[in-house]
């Protein structure tokens, strides 16, 4: 088990000032078996005028607020203790049963009325940013998923094709930026990876969601890890009848383990941003994040900001 320490700061600074905002934080860890939220705080400024936390219609939890009065910027910073055990999630039985699931079997299974499955078929359907499935994607899927193949492996494999295929290019795509310009580039961030690959499981007809949180980043060695230098991140995952979901990560080809710490699931990005909203501003906006996680034995370093 290893515990973490999070930190997560995001500034707006507005050139002729706010004079209004209303935003949703979706910031809070989650809990679940193998991830305990042991301490959570938001520190928001200027106070709010309004603010309240619920859980939203995917299970995550959401910070809702406004400030409704003249500021020139805007701070958010979160702060968590999360204990992370990948050990304690994932059993040999519960391997046993994912490897034994065809791509196949999961299509008949799909169809059955229990509960689990019911929740899982909404992930079947079309999202936000993910509207459509176009010939490329559903060829790019194919590739991996046959009939009488093991769900798990053909995710992997998708999840490894992606990693290959794809180059990591920070500034290429924006929230806007359609999967078909992704898919014909080749290119994106760890959001379009993930969406693509939801988008091409999707096309089999099988449930993928898109998963929002972080993963601790290592420095080069010899070299003293900086405060504020990791990144929001995401991949996706898979649900196997019988079993669960389980979650893979494209951009860095791996299963998430005790380095990934999961703060939300949706059908797409647009579910579960960690901070959006509406603000009555005219001018030029700047903003700022800054991200830290690392084991809670190392966090008592002094804090230094980083633009990203």
């Amino acid at each position: 088990m290893v515990v973490f320490d999070l930190w997560h700061k995001t500034k707006y600074k507005y050139e002729h000032g706010a004079s209004f905002c209303h935003n949703l934080a979706t910031l809070k860890p989650k809990n679940f078996k193998g991830q305990e939220l042991l301490d959570y705080s938001l520190e928001i400024s200027p106070l709010p005028t309004e603010i309240s936390e619920h859980v939203d219609f995917f299970g995550n939890t959401v910070a809702t607020f406004s400030i409704q009065e003249h500021h020139e910027e805007l701070i958010v910073i979160s702060r968590s203790k999360i204990a992370r055990d990948f050990n304690a999630q994932v059993s040999q039985e519960d391997v046993n049963t994912r490897d034994n699931v065809t791509v196949g079997d999961a299509l008949k299974l799909l169809k059955g009325v229990a509960h689990d499955i019911i929740d899982a078929r909404q992930f079947v359907l079309f999202s936000p940013l993910i509207s459509k499935t176009t010939p490329e994607i559903k060829k790019y899927a194919e590739v991996s998923f046959k009939p009488k193949r093991s769900l798990y492996e053909a995710a992997h494999e998708l999840m490894q094709r992606i990693f290959i295929d794809f180059d990591f290019v920070s500034g290429f795509t924006n929230i806007a930026t359609p999967l078909d310009e992704v898919m014909k580039a080749k290119k994106g961030v760890c959001q379009d990876f993930a969406q693509v690959a939801i988008a091409c499981v999707r096309s089999i007809g099988l449930p993928a969601r898109y998963v929002s949180g972080y993963i601790e980043t290592l420095p080069p060695e010899g070299k003293e890890k900086l405060i504020g230098t990791d990144a929001s991140h995401a991949w996706f995952s898979v649900f196997i009848p019988s079993h669960g979901w389980v979650d893979f990560d494209p951009t860095n080809n791996q299963i998430p383990k005790d380095q990934h710490i999961v703060v939300a699931h949706g059908r797409d990005y647009y579910d579960v941003p960690p901070l959006k909203g509406v603000i009555y501003s005219t001018g030029k906006n700047d903003m700022e994040i800054s991200v830290d996680l690392r084991p809670a034995k190392e966090s008592g370093l002094q804090q230094q900001t980083q633009k990203q």
